[in-house]
């Protein structure tokens, strides 16, 4: 009789041993901590790319400002240096002038009308009544008025100093210190004595403009 051959066996070198739900609870903090550092890391990441993104378009609108105001006033300073020859009136104070009037040209009344200096009128032919803000009784007060419409913002210049030079209907002589000014803050501060703007800051809002943008320059 054949005698049986044993069947070899091969020891399995792993272990088939099922973790205990122990072991997990070990790892898994780990785990949540690595992918925690990873998670915070990329936050600051994006956070940081999205600031330095933010800041930089912040900048390039700012510099898209800057060069839309000096394009503003260096179209409008030759005429002003031109109308200030002839009419005496200090081209710091026209330019500071259409600069707070218009808005730097953006008011409806300079975009649409070409009135830079918030000029009024009474004939309907050549006005446009709008709603405006006028400074009475110790405060500001919204009301309606005829403002004067020109072709262009040279024609508006012209009559603005033409007004200086000229006066009222009523006094020739009604802007007579600010045609006499021989520096901005003098004629700044005529305009106030004159009655020009019932705004009680005007002469002061007109030099801190003449000073930010250096509009003496051009006297």
């Amino acid at each position: 009789m054949a005698k049986k051959k044993k069947r070899r066996t091969t020891k399995k070198w792993y272990s088939t041993k099922k973790r205990q739900p122990t072991e997990w609870l070990v790892v898994l903090p780990g785990v949540l901590f690595v992918l925690g550092v990873g998670l915070v890391l990329y936050i600051q990441y994006t956070g940081a790319q999205t600031q330095e993104r933010l800041a930089n378009e912040a900048k390039q609108e700012e510099l898209a400002k800057v060069k839309k105001k000096k394009e503003f006033i260096n179209q409008l300073a030759p005429y002003a240096q031109e109308l200030q020859q002839k009419y005496h009136v200090l081209s710091s104070i026209t330019l500071a002038q259409s600069i707070l009037e218009s808005d730097w040209g953006k008011s409806s009344l300079a975009a649409d009308y070409h009135n830079y200096f918030g000029i009024k009128g009474d004939d309907p032919d050549n006005t446009k009544e709008m709603t405006t803000k006028e400074y009475l009784n110790g405060q500001w007060v919204t009301t309606t008025a005829r403002f004067r419409v020109y072709r262009d913002y040279r024609e508006s210049m012209l009559d603005h100093v033409l007004l200086f030079a000229h006066g009222t209907s009523w006094d020739h002589n009604h802007y007579q210190h600010v045609v006499a000014a021989t520096n901005y803050t003098q004629a700044a501060q005529a305009l106030k004595q004159d009655g020009y703007a019932t705004d009680p800051n005007y002469p002061e809002k007109l030099i801190e403009l003449v000073k930010t943008y250096r509009l003496d320059q051009f006297d």
